[in-house]
């Protein structure tokens, strides 16, 4: 069987067990394995240990579940509480004050926690039904809280960023500084449009509870400056992290792994988390997440050894690279496949599969490798809050059932075309993504 068939026929099975339900690990395995066995004989099967515990048998890969064991114990805090209500001190009295503020939350949680559904979840237990108590539309209280979620996974420490730094043998410290910039930026564009929506709705400029009595004003003050000096030494631990990777102190396990003992260590000494309990939780969420995601990681580097076995990936790269087609539209070719392949697969498995094929093709195109893996986590920040997977949108819905998911929907479709907008200004100045890391490192990284 050709290489073209054989690939149609793998895509096809795979997105069949997709969608009945099947783990995404177990469908690519599962798949890999009967394309190997069908195609190579059942010798290929004496590879597939080594290939899967190969694949993931790397200290760099140590980071991840450290990092993922940082932000756990950041979001299993009430630190999320604390960010929340100081930014609503400094934020409130402005027209739609309430929701810059909630995107203000995320930008912030999402560099404590480096996770997405982290970074919805906490914000949005307390932000929606505050701002939906104070008169905001369902869609506009639930929309900013979904697209501020994204941002975990573009502001730095990302996971998503460690693992395409681990797949495409790039500085996972550079990927971290070429995101900051990048989601300051959209971080901006999300409060813009909030801003606009609010005065179109008639503006929601109503001051907090907590402000509207004179003689409370400096209670009030005061609680909340509290509040932020309990965050305060959260972010310390997470600018020291960034300093030690493009310092060149400690490598990225290094580095993750002290992060992970000091967030755990200020949880229970800010906090008095002394309980067995919560810390159980910490470790129990942290472990869920580190395996569902080193089990994708595993199976994709199966499907990707499956697919070069069977030249489908040599055929493909040759097809792109034979195109004779301008740079710019092999790029809008390329943000598209993206984004269609956001919109079913998790951030995770796009990049373990994706970005060792198309970084070849982007370098050989002259474009720059960090400034393309913010093209990319941008592109699968849109599939986060996009139909049919939207993972942040059933989180929402999750958290405020009563909520219709069709206005979260709608409340979130504006944002995912802001990052859009944030797509174009890239390429129009891909120094917001190249300029800071060549300040801070050497150019050549």
């Amino acid at each position: 069987m050709d290489p073209v068939t054989s690939g149609i026929l793998v895509l096809i099975a795979l997105v069949l067990l997709m969608a009945i339900g099947v783990p995404i690990a177990f469908a690519l395995g599962g798949v890999s394995i009967v394309a190997l066995v069908l195609n190579r004989g059942m010798v290929e099967l004496t590879y597939f240990g080594e290939t899967f515990f190969g694949s993931i048998a790397s200290f760099g890969f140590v980071a991840i579940p450290m990092f993922i064991l940082m932000g756990a114990a950041v979001a299993s805090s009430p630190t999320g509480r604390d960010l929340y209500r100081s930014l609503d001190l400094w934020m409130g009295r402005l027209p739609g004050g309430l929701a810059i503020s909630n995107i203000a939350a995320c930008s912030v949680f999402a560099a404590l926690s480096g996770s997405s559904p982290a970074t919805c979840a906490a914000i949005g237990k307390l932000g929606i039904p505050e701002m939906r108590k104070r008169g905001y539309p369902d869609g506009v209280a639930a929309g900013c809280i979904a697209a501020g979620g994204t941002l975990g996974i573009l502001i730095p420490p990302s996971v998503t960023m460690i693992v395409y730094g681990i797949s495409t043998e790039t500085s996972i410290g550079r990927l971290f500084i070429a995101g900051a910039l990048p989601g300051v930026m959209l971080a901006a564009l999300f409060m813009l449009w909030t801003l606009i929506a609010c005065k179109l709705a008639g503006g929601y400029d109503t001051p907090s509870p907590l402000m509207q009595v004179a003689n409370q004003v400096k209670e009030n003050v005061e609680g909340n400056m509290r509040a932020l000096m309990r965050v305060v030494p959260f972010l310390v631990v997470v600018f020291a992290i960034l300093f030690a990777l493009y310092g060149g102190v400690a490598t990225p396990s290094e580095a993750a792994g002290v992060g992970a003992f000091f967030c755990i260590a200020l949880a229970i000494i800010v906090y008095r988390m002394w309980q067995f309990k919560p810390l159980k939780t910490v470790m129990r969420d942290a472990l869920r997440e580190s395996v569902m995601i080193m089990l994708i990681i595993a199976a994709a580097e199966i499907f990707a050894f499956a697919l070069s076995s069977m030249y489908i990936t040599q055929t493909l790269a040759e097809a792109i690279a034979a195109l004779e087609v301008n740079r710019w539209a092999l790029m809008g070719a390329i943000n598209l496949f993206l984004l269609v392949a956001g919109f079913f697969l998790p951030p995770v498995a796009v990049i373990v599969m994706t970005a060792p094929i198309l970084l070849p093709i982007v370098l050989a195109a002259n474009f720059d490798p960090y400034w393309f893996a913010v093209i990319l986590t941008i592109n699968l920040e849109i599939g986060l809050i996009t139909p049919p997977v939207g993972l942040n949108l059933f989180i929402i819905k999750g958290i405020t059932p009563d909520i219709d998911l069709r206005d979260i929907l709608m409340g979130s479709l504006p944002y995912a075309l802001c990052m859009v907008l944030g797509i174009v200004i890239l390429c129009f100045f891909p120094e917001i993504a190249t300029w800071l890391p060549d300040v801070l490192m050497n150019p050549s990284g």
